[in-house]
């Protein structure tokens, strides 16, 4: 049955490699699709912890800051 056949094996494996930051153009290559984008808003909804990545990936940048010392808001 499709509800708790090789479909939701399918489904399960691609959330897990979503989760674990394999990138989404991967992933919809070993699924066999041919647009990532079809992929993405296929599994989207289990990456729920991409919001909090997102944060911290922000939170992280701002912190370091530049190398050379100029503010993220210097712009030329």
């Amino acid at each position: 049955m499709r509800e708790n056949g090789f479909h939701m094996l399918r489904h399960h494996f691609a959330s897990v490699l979503l989760e674990d930051r394999v990138s989404i153009k991967a992933v919809a290559e070993f699924l066999g699709h041919a647009d990532p984008g079809f992929t993405l808003r296929t599994y989207t909804h289990l990456m729920p912890s991409s919001e909090d990545r997102m944060r911290a990936a922000i939170g992280s940048a701002w912190a370091k800051g530049p190398a050379d010392g100029s503010s993220a808001l210097d712009v030329p």
